[in-house]
């Protein structure tokens, strides 16, 4: 039988910065724009936000492993632990769709309560976020899940925390929230560039096999890289404040991650390269957090 640790480790924790960054920095810049009127934001929202998107995220990847096994890009030849675990006899394919499954519902649980706390509006988003992370696994495949990723963290996760504490769409919000998926979207390039052999030899078609190795690594120097630019614009407009640039503090994780990526030939060369960039999606967000609130006060 599975242990404790193991059904934790299902879920792939180490990844928890993809969901839950975006709407905590969302949640942030909300205090900051509303300090004045703090009595106007229903808070236990603002934490089922932050709750629900990370258990949606967990569903996710039960999904996601289970449909990797199924077409067969998992084996034993693979570099990822989590993916092993159905491999190894650990869990069985169904029991990790189940798991799954019944994550996603205690996720349409949840969303339903803040529904019921804040805007039917907030339903629209909700579905439009389930039917997109039930559908991942089929557009990575078909070199869409770099897309897929980008509109359910940096697009859809902040428009609903945004729409569940104003009640409408503050586009100020989802600009500030963009950066950080900029840099989600770096996690997935990373395992994608990866796997592309194994991904390859499984039949199926991912976005860093489309466009191939020099320009895999191109493209996730953008993604490393644009969010910075991105924040200093937002700053410049004045719609993030001054001490937002604190993120400029965690470039040298970024430019460490793109020697990485630039210096990888073989998959061994770049295996922690999405835990890697997975922590800079951490250390980034929480300083962009730590701003947002600070520059409340100020």
């Amino acid at each position: 039988m599975a242990t404790v640790k193991q059904w934790f480790l299902a879920v792939r924790p180490w990844s928890f910065p993809a969901s839950t960054m975006p709407a905590l920095v969302a949640v942030s810049y909300v205090f900051y724009t509303h300090f004045q009127t703090p009595a106007s934001i229903d808070w236990l929202v603002a934490a089922a936000c932050v709750v629900g998107a990370l258990i949606f995220h967990f569903s996710g990847n039960l999904v996601s492993d289970y449909f990797d096994y199924k077409k067969g890009v998992d084996s034993e030849n693979n570099i990822g632990q989590t993916n092993l675990l159905i491999i190894n006899g650990i869990f069985k394919p169904k029991t990790m769709l189940w798991y799954g499954i019944v994550l996603g519902l205690v996720g349409v649980a949840l969303g339903l309560l803040i529904v019921f706390r804040a805007n039917i509006a907030v339903l629209y988003v909700g579905m439009a976020g389930f039917v997109l992370t039930f559908l991942y696994s089929f557009l990575k495949y078909n070199a869409l899940g770099d897309l897929d990723v980008f509109i359910i963290f940096g697009v859809l996760i902040p428009l609903g925390t945004c729409v569940a504490l104003l009640g409408v769409v503050d586009w100020s919000v989802m600009a500030v929230s963009v950066p950080v998926g900029f840099l989600v979207v770096g996690i997935l390039h990373a395992n994608n560039t990866r796997d592309r052999e194994i991904d390859r030899a499984a039949g199926t078609r991912t976005f860093a096999m489309l466009i191939g190795l020099r320009a895999s690594k191109v493209y996730y120097a953008v993604l490393e890289l644009l969010p910075y630019m991105f924040v200093i614009v937002l700053v410049i407009a004045k719609v993030l404040p001054w001490p937002a640039l604190a993120v400029l503090l965690s470039l040298p994780i970024a430019l460490k991650n793109i020697k990485t990526m630039k210096a990888g030939e073989k998959p061994e060369d770049i295996a922690t390269l999405d835990g890697d960039s997975a922590k800079l999606v951490l250390l980034f967000s929480m300083l962009l957090v730590i701003a947002n609130v600070a520059s409340a006060f100020i």
